[in-house]
Formats: C-alpha cells, structure tokens, sequence
C-alpha cells in the first residue's frame, strides 16, 4: 500500500477516518493524500446569488487556513501527508485524485445510523463508493489503531463478485488478517439446500482460483445474516461487493448494504466488481 486518500470535512467522523488512515500509512509506510472541497455557502450569497472575486478568494483562504489548522494533528507526525484542495464539492474527483496518484485505498467517515438517521446512502461516502475503482474503507467509530484481526467478507457467490474476492484476498493479506467468506442463506425465494449452496460456492472458488473455506449460514435476512455472523467471529471488518456506478450490487438490493454499512459496528470495506 503506497497512498492513501482521505476526504475531510473537519467533522468529527472524518477525523476519525483520519486517524485510521493514519495508523495505516504508519504500519505500510504509504502517503497520505489529505482531500477537502471547499464550497460557498448559499447563506454569504447576496439576493443576486452573486460575491465578489475578492470574497471568493478571502473565503478560500479561510478555508485553507482551517485545512491546515486540522492537519496539525500529532499522530500525523512522521507521515508523508499531502493536502489536496478542490475549490468545488464534486465527488467524482476523488476518483479522480485516486487515478491521478494511483492510490491504492479511500478512507471516509460515516455517521451511520444512530436511531433517528441513517446517512450512508446518499451521504458523500456513498456517493464516493459509486464512483471509486479502489477499495472504499468507512469508519464510524474511534479506532486508536487499525489492525482488524478477523474480516468477513460476504458475497453472493455469483460469478460476478469473483473480482471482489480476489481484492478482498489481497487486501486481507495486507493487513494481516484472517478472512471468513460467508454465504447467508434465508428463507424464501432465495432458499438453497446445503447440496446446492455448496455446488454454487464451489464453482464460484474454482473460478477465483482461490481454496478457501465458506461457511453457510442461515437467517431471516442477508443483513441480520452479515452482521450476525460478524458478531459470531468477532469481526473487526466487513467487506461487501459493489457495481461501482450502478450502486450496491445486486446481492445487496434495496437497503441490505446500506443496513449493513449503517448498523455493522466494525468498519465496513467496499470492493468494486
């Protein structure tokens, strides 16, 4: 892992995405590319919706400065960090910043759900997910350290989600973690006998070319599934498969992987199919 990009917001959520990044630059010895869009306001605007240039320019160099007084942080001591400023809120740059220094991984804040509200979709993280070519890492809780021992990795195990595993491997891999493969199999429709589940999952291994183990696991839904699972081997991180610009993949239709992403308390990772 050689760059990492975290956009900020200078909330709290996404200090906190920036303490993971950190802690991952610092064990890889990867780079940070630190990314804050800067937008106006519609409260400064006049009744013209129009500012003067000099406004524009006082603004930006306000918000510069606030940029620079965040990354002052002193767990960014000793990484390369680089800040990178986008004077308009546009979240297709970010992908775009990712291809520009080959970065390798997108960390991001979310507020998930906390009763009241759930943010994931059509929050700026999921809008990011959409249009990101490399993994996207969401981050909710305080994490000192980010070294997730256990990562579930759950897939529908269609012939489609075969690039997904083979990234989620690699990236497994990289942090050093034990990856569980997990097949959630509920009643209805979807239903599989244990026969037939396991001739699917074996199919879709030999197209991976990987040989690994999946557990088969029974629940009302694919989310209580995912995430009851996860509880069960004490997982530290969740990855889910996703269409990039088409949204979640179709495994995760409907609200299933904005529940999980919402209510799973372990950092959740997304891989594009």
């Amino acid at each position: 892992m050689k760059s990492i990009i975290v956009p900020v917001d200078f909330s709290n959520q996404s200090e906190k995405a920036l303490k993971v990044a950190a802690s991952l630059a610092k064990q890889h010895d990867a780079e940070l590319l630190v990314l804050h869009m800067l937008e106006l306001s519609p409260a400064i605007m006049g009744e013209s919706g129009y500012i003067s240039q000099e406004q524009v320019v006082h603004l930006i160099k306000l918000g510069e400065q606030r940029f620079s007084d965040f990354l002052d942080q002193p767990y960014l001591k000793g990484i390369k960090v680089v800040p990178v400023i986008k004077h308009y809120k546009v979240f297709s740059e970010v992908a775009e910043v990712a291809e520009k220094h080959k970065a390798d991984l997108i960390v991001m804040g979310s507020h998930g759900a906390d009763g009241l509200q759930e943010i994931f979709i059509g929050s700026n993280t999921e809008r990011v997910v959409r249009t990101s070519d490399i993994p996207v890492l969401v981050i909710k809780g305080d994490v000192e350290e980010f070294k997730p021992n256990h990562f579930v990795f759950a897939s529908d195990f269609e012939e489609e989600s075969v690039p997904a595993l083979i990234k989620a491997n690699e990236m497994a891999d990289l942090l050093g973690s034990q990856l569980h493969l997990v097949y959630i199999n509920t009643p209805g429709d979807e239903f599989l006998s244990t026969e037939d589940a396991n001739a699917k999952i074996s199919k879709f291994l030999d197209a991976a070319k990987v040989g690994m183990e999946v557990e088969i696991y029974n629940d009302y839904t694919v989310e209580k599934g995912v995430l009851n699972y996860s509880d069960k081997v004490s997982a530290d991180l969740i990855g889910i498969p996703t269409h990039g610009r088409r949204g979640l993949s179709h495994f995760f239709m409907g609200s299933i992987g904005e529940d999980i992403a919402n209510h799973s308390e372990a950092p959740v990772i997304t891989f594009k199919i």
